[in-house]
């Protein structure tokens, strides 16, 4: 059904400077990562983010909303690289993706009503894709997270080098050895199955609930070389150097006026997904030591 035909949540994974987020509270919408995720990209074109944009993704967050659709989302927005927004939907296995989107294409009134919001967005567009993720429990730690409570992504992906799984697996296992030792650590880790990459590519996103969690980073960068020792510290590099063919990292903050959320979320958090007045999310400005590039 469109944008309802996929995207969600995922993952976190630092190796060597990307950072990780402090720990949060447990709640009752404290949730494990999907199994799949289908990720759905839009590329502004200049001068159309913000407002104009939110305005145009209203009447899909409307449609779905008065026809009362099971499957929900939500989106976050670029604070650094290409300007662009994610939409994130997530599902338990394949077959559950396939009965949402055969479920959407039986619903005319509503297929019709996203077909033409769809084209009105589209006059905002450059470029749009997608992705399908499968979730990599072995390669996750602690990953389950109050997503509703959280309001930025720091998105990472890397690309492994054709013949050097193998390279790449050891590598997470030596990184996930030392961050058990570091309590306020966790991420979700997920594979790229569907999609425009060339490589194997693993995806990262580091939810954090506030940008303070960014400045926090280093401290714990300063514990993980201290856990992994000179030898580990070498080591590293050299699977990081076999492994990785390149790796970038964004910064995303959520948007609550392009989403729509479970009622789980909005009862942990109202304010924020259901706010009173129509006062923009805050984004910090993009930190000078993340590369650029478009997740």
């Amino acid at each position: 059904m469109n944008k309802l035909t996929g995207l969600l949540l995922g993952l976190l994974f630092l190796v060597e400077g990307i950072g990780i987020a402090a720990a949060q509270e447990k709640s009752e919408s404290t949730q494990p990562p999907p199994k799949v995720i289908v990720l759905y990209r839009e590329f502004l074109k200049p001068g159309k983010a913000g407002a104009t944009h939110e305005k145009s993704e209203s009447a899909f967050v409307q449609a779905v909303t008065k026809a009362k659709w099971p499957t929900h989302y939500f989106a976050v927005d670029a604070v650094s690289g290409r300007p662009r927004s994610l939409f994130l939907f997530g599902y338990d296995s394949y077959d559950a993706w396939e009965k949402d989107y055969l479920a959407g294409q039986k619903n005319s009134a509503l297929a019709a009503t996203l077909d033409r919001a769809a084209v009105a967005d589209g006059d905002l567009l450059s470029d749009m894709d997608s992705s399908v993720l499968n979730y990599r429990e072995d390669q996750s730690l602690r990953p389950n997270v109050d997503i509703a409570h959280m309001r930025y992504f720091e998105v990472s992906l890397y690309q492994v080098r054709a013949g050097h799984g193998k390279d790449w697996d050891d590598l997470v296992k030596l990184v996930q050895a030392a961050y058990e030792k570091i309590p306020d650590s966790h991420w979700a880790t997920y594979e790229v199955a569907f999609g425009q990459q060339p490589n194997t590519t693993y995806v990262v996103f580091i939810p954090l609930k506030s940008a303070s969690e960014i400045d926090h980073e280093s401290t714990q960068d300063k514990d993980f070389v201290a856990a992994m020792g000179e030898d580990g510290m070498k080591k590293l590099n050299e699977l990081e150097t076999a492994a990785i063919e390149s790796r970038q990292s964004n910064l995303f903050v959520f948007n609550p006026k392009t989403s729509y959320p479970p009622d789980a979320w909005i009862k942990a958090d109202p304010d924020f997904w259901k706010p009173k007045a129509n006062a923009p999310a805050a984004a910090p400005k993009k930190t000078p030591d993340k590369p650029e590039g478009a997740h």
